[in-house]
């Protein structure tokens, strides 16, 4: 059995757990969610086990109360499949009267949310757990900590990695738990086989729909393309037709990408919307995203080689690192991570908010003196913008790069912060 690795998420489920009856961990398949709650858990249940999932389900359905037995916390994993267990675990919740009695996880949002009556307010607490940020599986020094940002704390750090290819294969390899630790070859082969898992299962779970796995493979080499734009369905609609022998709909496509959200592959960034000096009209459109980046380059067929070979389409994979990253240790510090673009083409990448009002801004460039002060550029005129009569002016303002060999602070206040030196 391999060592547990700590994950941001072992603290958040702690906290969680001491001011709520039951937590609810989601997140994609093989992101180590059960892994993670088992470390927690007194007592498991896997609904899903082949010698007892017909049993479960049936007691799921006759008696529920049943299958909740057992030390506390005791853990429900893959919960949806017998959605009426939450209403169940809701109502345990309430006749004990106490913190920290249940665990859910779960892969998928469940199918059928009529045998669901009450949404759990105040007594089941969510929280979202992604595929391994660097930090977690050991390849960020973590010499660099974003809350250290937030209070201005001066910082430090050498990158551990200032190599453009190995970027490239953390790119590619992405975060996936079982991928970590091995062989180069075989640590590839994880992210084609969750791509696999999605395209030829997963997607025709998601909600009972059979899609045609020909287009959700096109559907998803599309989105892989428009990775960090705000590309509309429309988009899609476009690049699928101009190689489809008939027409697919906005609808249809838009079936693919909401089932995508519902089984964790696609998290979109949200538009963040500060107040301005001016009247620019802020975009709303969401920014594309994967929940990893192997899955991505995946569906494309790309490998690390490819991907320092073809340098524009890298630093958006880098990019997209970066956010899944970023989400992460935000999660830590109560935050959330949002993209900002405007009419005029002015974008900031990343702006991570706290819920006490602090923020801070990010521009992601893969490295490269002058890709660096581009950015710099961007945040300065970004930060001018920014209405600090009515809102906090920006907490930090970051360049995550990829190569460079030292984390530091510019002469400017700008904070220059290889990836491989970032921790919570």
């Amino acid at each position: 059995m391999k060592q547990y690795l700590t994950r941001t998420a072992d603290l958040i489920l702690k906290n969680k757990l001491r001011g709520k009856g039951a937590v609810l961990i989601e997140g994609a398949k093989w992101c180590g969610k059960t892994t993670t709650a088992a470390q927690a858990a007194k007592s498991i249940l896997y609904m899903q086990d082949p010698a007892e999932e017909a049993q479960n389900l049936e007691m799921a359905s006759i008696m529920p109360s049943r299958l909740l037995e057992g030390a506390v916390p005791r853990l429900i994993d893959e919960w949806q499949t017998a959605p009426k267990i939450w209403d169940a675990v809701r109502f345990e919740v309430d006749k004990r009267d106490e913190f920290g009695q249940f665990i859910l996880t779960g892969s998928a949002v469940p199918q059928n949310l009529e045998d669901i009556s009450h949404t759990g307010t105040g007594r089941i607490s969510r929280m979202l757990m992604r595929p391994m940020s660097l930090f977690e599986s050991l390849e960020s020094s973590g010499e660099v900590s974003l809350k250290d940002l937030f209070e201005g704390t001066d910082i430090k750090g050498e990158n551990p990695i200032n190599d453009i290819v190995r970027i490239a294969f953390l790119i590619c390899r992405g975060g996936w738990p079982k991928s970590i630790g091995q062989e180069d070859d075989v640590a590839l082969m994880q992210a084609g086989d969750y791509y696999d898992a999605i395209v030829y299962q997963d997607i025709h779970r998601a909600s009972g729909v059979k899609r045609d796995t020909d287009k959700v493979k096109h559907f998803m080499r599309s989105f892989a393309r428009n990775v960090g734009s705000q590309a509309g369905m429309s988009t899609f609609v476009k690049d699928m037709n101009s190689n489809e022998a008939q027409n697919i709909s906005e609808a249809t496509i838009d079936g693919y990408h909401q089932d995508l959200i519902k089984i964790f592959v696609v998290e979109n960034s949200k538009a963040w919307d500060p107040n301005l000096r001016s009247r620019t009209v802020i975009r709303t459109t969401d920014t594309k995203y994967f929940t990893d980046p192997s899955i991505g380059a995946a569906a494309l067929g790309l490998g690390p080689m490819d991907l320092v070979n073809d340098l524009e389409t890298m630093g958006l994979f880098f990019e997209n690192l970066c956010v899944r990253d970023l989400r992460i240790y935000a999660d830590a510090l109560g935050g959330q991570v949002y993209h900002y673009r405007d009419k005029s083409g002015l974008e900031c990448d990343a702006v991570i908010h706290l819920r006490n009002g602090k923020y801070g801004l990010a521009e992601i460039k893969l490295g490269g003196e002058k890709l660096i002060n581009d950015g710099a550029k961007n945040l300065k005129k970004f930060d001018d913008i920014i209405d600090t009569k009515r809102m906090n002016a920006p907490a930090f303002k970051m360049i995550m790069t990829g190569t460079g060999k030292y984390a530091y602070r510019r002469e400017d206040g700008i904070y220059i912060v290889p990836i491989t030196c970032l921790k919570p």
